[in-house]
Formats: structure tokens, sequence, C-alpha cells
């Protein structure tokens, strides 16, 4: 058995060596780094594969929530509605722009946001939501939107780990996610379920009129090369990153059939074991699997990683502390509601490995170890 490991790039690159080299080398010998076909053909590529939706290529996944949020005219002091329990990105660019955020609790069970506490975190002052699609697959957009609509609210989805998913947004129509709201937002940070090899993110609008703001704002507000019509900031996807991710993203929906079944075969083994609550599937949404996190729910979560590790088995916690309980954000976030179920769980989740090359053995060989931990 070769080794495990939390997320298996090598083994990606293998597959695709010749493909990817050729198409990186042909990038380098255009010389068209910033801006080009490459940057071009992948947003094409990328809102066909959206069903249409428009595609700005930018810097970074924290970029895009930034922009995003910069094209909605928002005033000092308006309120977004964000969960506690996410990546630090989330509630820092609201931070950066001179808004509040309002943080609300997460289901235990699936790690997602709870729509029921955003009613409860209104005011005259909120203006946005942002969903977080934790883990791989969607808030209840459905209901979200719904929320959205009757107060008329902005919604930011927070794509970066659940690109590819479908989300139910009737009964019986299903949109890809990142494409629900307003403006949908995304990282290809190299561990990404599409991934390149930096730093990479988008923006997704269905509004072509918010599409053309948020393409001048990361390009320093700019629409006619040196006339500034806005504030903007510099942040593009270059065309290597774009290059990479061009030879990638017709296999997306094959790796992420992959991780689904290595979730299945996560779920069979270790529902049997005593002190571990294996992470909850939606009805509403498709589970893309960015990670896959179990609860330990003994107490003794840190001491499972430490013998994981003994065993050469790699494992990560996302995330040990909420917004709220960090020291940058403590002062600044403002909650509503109770934070119970975020408190609990940032104190017993753990990641185990997962990636679309992760082997029936390897998945055995880790939930051997979970188990035999609790036995011994």
């Amino acid at each position: 058995m070769k080794p495990i490991q939390m997320v298996d790039l090598q083994s990606q690159y293998k597959q695709l060596k010749t493909e990817l080299d050729a198409r990186v080398i042909r990038c380098i010998e255009s010389g068209a780094f910033i801006q080009g076909p490459e940057v071009k053909s992948f947003e094409a590529d990328l809102s066909t594969y959206l069903d249409g939706a428009h595609v700005i290529a930018c810097a970074n996944g924290t970029d895009a929530l930034q922009i995003a949020l910069m094209a909605l005219n928002l005033e000092h002091g308006d309120e977004v509605i964000v969960p506690s329990f996410t990546f630090v990105a989330s509630v820092e660019v609201i931070a950066l722009l001179g808004l509040k955020p309002i943080v609300v609790d997460v289901d235990p069970r699936t790690f997602l946001m709870k729509t029921e506490d955003i009613e409860a975190s209104l005011s005259p002052r909120t203006k946005a939501i942002i969903p977080v699609h934790l883990f791989g697959q969607c808030v209840n957009m459905k209901v979200l939107m719904g929320i959205a609509k009757s107060r008329d609210l902005y919604v930011i989805e927070d794509n970066a780990q659940s690109i590819g998913a479908r989300c139910n947004i009737t009964d019986d129509t299903k949109q890809m996610s990142g494409t629900i709201g307003h403006i949908g937002c995304t990282s290809f940070y190299p561990s990404k379920n599409l991934g390149c090899y930096g730093d990479g993110g988008a923006m997704f609008s269905r509004d072509e009129h918010l599409a053309n703001k948020i393409k001048m704002l990361a390009n320093h507000g700019m629409e006619r090369r040196y006339y500034h019509d806005e504030i903007g900031v510099n942040s593009r996807l270059d065309s290597v990153q774009a290059a990479i991710l061009n030879v990638k993203l017709p296999h997306l929906d094959q790796w992420n059939q992959k991780r689904r079944n290595a979730a299945d075969q996560y779920d069979q083994q270790l529902a049997k074991i005593a002190n571990v609550l294996v992470p909850a599937r939606v009805p509403w949404s498709e589970h893309v699997f960015h990670q896959y996190t179990i609860r330990v729910t003994d107490g003794r979560r840190d001491e499972l990683q430490k013998y994981l590790a003994e065993q050469k088995i790699p494992s990560m916690i996302y995330y040990p502390v909420p917004m709220h309980e960090q020291a940058a954000f403590s002062k600044l976030v403002r909650r509503r509601v109770p934070l119970v179920q975020t408190e609990k769980i940032s104190k017993e989740v753990l990641s185990l490995p997962m990636h679309p090359d992760l082997t029936e053995d390897q998945i055995s060989y880790i939930c051997e170890h979970v188990g035999k931990f609790f036995t011994a």
C-alpha cells in the first residue's frame, strides 16, 4: 500500500503530466501571461460547465469574496450574515470593508449554516448573507433565497469547497452551486476539488450588470484602459494557472464521483464505531466531499489525531476556533443567536484523507485504526 496523503496532488499530476506540461509550456512560449487566451478559454469553459453563468477569474478565493461585496455598494456599518464555523476569509473580507459580520450557528451533522438562525439575526442594517457551502455540499438555498427575496437581501455564495455540486432550488429543479445567489465565489487553491498549482479564484453571476461591475472592480476599476470609473483592486488569474485549470476542468465530475465513492466506503466502515459520527448528507444537495469530516464525541479527538499520525495516517482539524472566538474578530463580530453547536463541534471535528486517488485498501486501513483506537 502506498503512503496515505491528505491530498494526493502528485498522483493527479502524473495522470495528466503529458497534457499539463505541454499546455504550460505552450503558454510560456506564447508570452501571454496576464489576461491571455488561456484565461479567456477557461472563463468560457467554466461558464459552460456552470450552465451559462458569467465567470470572472481572479487571483484567489479571498479576493473573490471581497470583490463580490464591493460590487454591492454596501455602506460602512451594514451587516452581513455569515456562519461562525468557517474558514477565516468568509468573515475577514466583511471586516476589511468596514461591514459588520453577524455570525450564526451551524447544523452539527452537516456543518452548514442554520437557515432558521437567519431570520433571528436580521436587523434594519442587514444587507447580505454569505452561505458557506462547507466541506462539499450546499446550504438549503431554496429556503435561504426565499428569505433573501422577502427581505431584499443580497446572497454571496462561498463556493470554495463545493464546486461541481448541484443543489435543488425547487422541488424538481437543480442548479450548480455558486450560481444560485446574486454572486458565487470560489477558490482554485491546489487542494480544492478543482485546483491550480498556486493561488487562483473566480466569481460567478447570472446578472450581466453585476458581472460587468465585478470584472471592472477586479481590474483597478476600469473598463477602458487607464479610465477608472470605480475604486477597484488588482486581482487576476495568471495565464499559467488558467492553462492548468483548462486541463483539469473536464475531469472535475469524475473526480467528484470518486470522492463520493470514497465517502461511501468511509460511511460504511466508520458507522459501526462508537463515539464517531459520520457526516450527514442533506437531501437538497449533492455532496462533492472536499473534506470527509467526522465528529469524535467522547472528548478524545486530539488523542485520536495523535494516534493516527503514529500510524502514518494524516488528518486535519477544520476549524478548531470559531470566528467569534478568534482574537482578531472577537470584538468585531456580533451574534443574535446562541452558537452552541459551533462551539461544540469545533472541539470534535476531524477531517480524514480525501481525494480522488484514495484506494479501498487505504480507506480500510484508516478505518481499521480509527476502530482500534476506541477498542484498545
